[in-house]
């Protein structure tokens, strides 16, 4: 065999293996505030999210993925060293969200992925390679790291503003309800978990799909980049099975640390991110699900008692968030020099 397919083989277990992590790793995001409400058991959510993940790479489309795939620049790049670059970044994404899951920090997928993907091009291909977005930007068209950093950016603003306002709402349409309202809130979260289950497999996965297309284009196995419909089985099924097996060391920190979560906060919170995510993925937008739903919480806790609100723990994510993409960056880096020296001098 030769040492382009072994990379490209290599490539495509490795992103099929940050897609199971991305799924491991937020499982948390999607259950967490189910599980706190007691609107289901742990089972009855792992089922009603294992399929509506899987549902969402098939129909979401693919437009992230083209996003994703399209940041970085690889094509006047060696083969075997662009797939060495691609190894490199998602290894360094991989090892931020293993790290951050074994603390039961929600940090953000998406970012140790840009992160990785940054650090591993600029050290081996150069700059250059990096699909920056600056110059694009003057003249109005938003487009690569600037499109992706926008989107990871404002998500959780929004996030925080619409789960605000959506309490508010709710508060309104509930104002004279006892407290059996609470089953019928309950209840009403079977779609809302459904619907924010579909969402993060329709944006997360579509990350892994980029990648995984990218890496079949590098390798010379695909004409053009168009994700083949087996690339979006293989990153529904990896991602599906991230979710069963659960993060669950985070579940308390989104649940119960920022803010204590109740039927109809879990509602607001779950359709405020739903939302949020399904309409940044019907515009390629990549955004990270533990953003959305971590602002979301702190916006619907601020819009009820702002005292109640445990913002240290809020600060101690935010602070998470902003050193992911360095942090992924820097063990790309040290990544792609021990993979420099084990398939030689690429």
């Amino acid at each position: 065999m030769s040492t382009l397919l072994i990379l490209t083989i290599a490539t495509v277990v490795i992103v099929l293996f940050f897609d199971y992590t991305n799924g491991f790793h937020d499982a948390a995001n999607i259950v967490a505030t189910i599980i706190a409400s007691r609107a289901m058991t742990p089972i009855q959510a792992v089922m009603i999210v294992g399929t509506f993940e899987f549902l969402g790479p098939l129909l979401g489309g693919t437009a992230v993925a083209n996003t994703i795939g399209k940041f970085v620049t690889l094509g006047d790049v060696a083969a075997v060293l662009s797939l060495a670059i691609l190894i490199s970044g998602l290894i360094g994404a991989i090892v931020w969200n293993l790290a951050t899951w074994y603390f039961g920090i929600p940090s953000s997928s998406s970012h140790a992925l840009v992160g990785g993907l940054i650090g591993a091009v600029v050290v081996s291909a150069g700059p250059d390679n990096v699909v920056w977005g600056f110059s694009q930007l003057l003249h109005g068209e938003m487009t690569g790291i600037m499109k992706v950093l926008a989107a990871l950016i404002l998500s959780p603003l929004i996030g925080f503003w619409v789960g605000f306002l959506v309490l508010r709402l709710m508060n309104i349409v509930l104002f004279a309800a006892n407290p059996s309202a609470n089953t019928g809130l309950r209840h009403a979260q079977f779609i809302t978990a459904a619907g924010l289950a579909f969402s993060h497999g329709a944006n997360d996965a579509q990350k892994s799909m980029g990648m995984l297309t990218l890496a079949l284009l590098l390798g010379g196995f695909i004409p053009t980049f168009e994700v083949p419909f087996w690339v979006m089985l293989a990153c529904a099924v990896a991602i599906t099975l991230g979710i069963l097996s659960g993060g669950w060391r985070i579940v308390r920190t989104l649940g119960f640390s920022i803010y204590r979560v109740r039927p109809i906060h879990a509602l607001s919170s779950q359709l405020t991110s739903a939302l949020v995510i399904l309409t940044a993925s019907a515009v390629g937008a990549p955004v990270s699900t533990t953003h959305v739903v971590g602002t979301s919480i702190m916006g619907i806790g601020a819009s009820e008692r702002p005292r109640a609100v445990r913002w240290k723990k809020a600060k101690d994510i935010a602070v998470t968030w902003m050193i992911t993409i360095p942090g992924a960056a820097l063990v790309a880096i040290q990544t792609f020099a021990l993979v420099n020296l084990f398939i030689g001098k690429v």
